[in-house]
């Protein structure tokens, strides 16, 4: 079970067989509580992790449990032990309300094997402990997260980490492919190894051999001394090739020949090397395309395609849009410095787009720093395009017509930010703003500003 589970069970406390039952639990992580103290609103908010319902020498009270509970959320597992002379209507009850069920009297080996099976770790469990490994042991800010799409990509991480097959994540730029890339290498057996990342788009053909593979002493001008490649240095390791749809035709089969045979020869060299690696690769393309019109070689997608990890853009999490804008906030202010965000900031951030995806928000926060006066970052200090009034923010992936009318609500207190902080003057909000001033007025009238604005010639 990993970590010890708590139990709770409840009997009645002169029951001499409910409380025997105290001996197939570890006694260090077992509390009693006797059937006039028990409320099931309490059990409903507490974390205890198995709740034994002891229905003995009479089940009434624990059936009445069971109806209860089966009407309220809970996250603890129900176990519920039973007198045999029980009848049917109520059997049914309990098969349906609870985890499972005892008749008792029953083997005591026997009721230590199903308590055993119902605290065994789900997959859940195993996932949730593993996200929380990977953040502990990375470190990494842009892996927090909490929207469902998000904990969905990161239970997957911990799933590809468990074998050396090749993994294939695909997203797009800036969702953090390579910091899910350093997750699984740093989740997995090899995590001791060097984990070395291969900006394949900057590797041309005739340098492609010699940065994978390295070269002899001797093997051309200039080679004064052998040079081991990345395949080398990744030795026991992960080999990160980023950007792998980059690479031409006669390279992708270069690439093919290696993650095939296993070995490598050095430029100059007159033998070959094993390779122990496991290779990781990352796109922001869609390679299945790219197969279909003859850029991609379909054999090495295939070999690079056992795996497959696809990361959501950040505006397919919007709840973890203000939970990283937070954490960037805090990770790179200066020292000594102190700010926070708006409500109209935060919810000028959560009704954008996103395109450069976490990338991106770093970018917008470490401006939001900068650009800010005070302690409070207000929503005129986030950087961003104001989405035309004609084309409406409607027309942005991913937004339907609910989100639109949030976003022209938040637009409007930007608007209104940006006049009162320049005190009604268009041409100076403007100007902040980004806009020129013509189009920024009609922005200015279409939400019904006017009567607060000041011009130039006013101010």
């Amino acid at each position: 079970m990993g970590q010890q589970a708590s139990i709770l069970i409840v009997s009645e406390p002169d029951h001499a067989d409910g409380l025997a039952l105290a001996g197939c639990f570890p006694p260090d992580a077992v509390q009693h509580v006797p059937w006039d103290e028990f409320s099931a609103d309490q059990v409903c908010r507490s974390l205890v992790d198995l709740l034994v319902l002891v229905g003995l020498p009479h089940p009434f009270r624990a059936l009445e449990a069971l109806r209860g509970l089966r009407r309220r959320p809970i996250t603890s597992i129900v176990l519920a032990v039973l007198p045999r002379a029980i009848e049917a209507a109520d059997l049914d009850l309990a098969s349906s309300a609870a985890d499972d069920f005892v008749l008792w009297p029953e083997r005591t080996e026997a009721l230590r094997h199903r308590i055993r099976r119902l605290l065994a770790p789900t997959r859940e469990d195993e996932a949730r402990r593993a996200c929380e490994n990977l953040i502990r042991e990375l470190g990494q800010a842009s892996l927090l997260g909490q929207d469902p799409v998000f904990l969905r990509a990161a239970e997957r991480v911990s799933l590809c980490a468990r074998t050396d097959f090749p993994v294939l994540i695909t997203g797009e730029t800036g969702s953090g492919k390579e910091i899910f890339a350093r997750a699984i290498h740093f989740l997995s057996d090899r995590r001791n190894g060097p984990f070395v990342p291969v900006d394949c788009a900057g590797l041309p053909d005739h340098l492609l051999e010699n940065e994978l593979f390295g070269h002899a002493r001797g093997a051309y001008t200039d080679a004064y001394v052998e040079q081991r490649g990345m395949a080398s240095m990744a030795e026991g390791g992960t080999l990160f090739l980023d950007e792998v749809d980059s690479f031409s035709m006669a390279a992708q089969a270069k690439l093919l020949r290696f993650l095939q045979e296993r070995h490598f020869k050095p430029l100059g060299s007159d033998r070959y090397l094993h390779s122990d690696v496991r290779v990781v690769a990352a796109s922001n393309r869609n390679l299945e395309q790219r197969v279909a019109e003859k850029q991609f070689r379909e054999d090495l997608y295939y070999r690079l395609d056992v795996l497959h990890l696809e990361l959501p853009p950040l505006r397919r999490r919007p709840l973890d849009i203000p939970l990283l804008a937070h954490h960037f906030l805090r990770l790179h202010l200066p020292v000594g410095v102190r700010k926070s965000f708006s409500t109209a900031a935060l919810s000028r951030l959560s009704s954008y787009h996103w395109p450069g995806n976490v990338r991106e928000l770093i970018n917008v926060v470490q401006r939001a720093i900068a650009f800010s006066r005070g302690p409070l970052i207000n929503g005129c200090d986030v950087s961003l395009p104001i989405p035309d009034a004609e084309g409406g923010p409607g027309a942005r992936e991913g937004f339907g017509r609910a989100r639109q009318a949030t976003i022209q609500r938040f637009e409007r207190d930007y608007l209104q930010e940006l006049l009162n902080r320049h005190a009604g003057n268009i041409t100076h909000a403007a100007r902040e703003a980004g806009k020129e001033r013509r189009a920024f007025g009609r922005l200015v009238k279409k939400y019904g500003l006017t009567g607060r604005v000041r011009t130039a010639g006013q101010g």
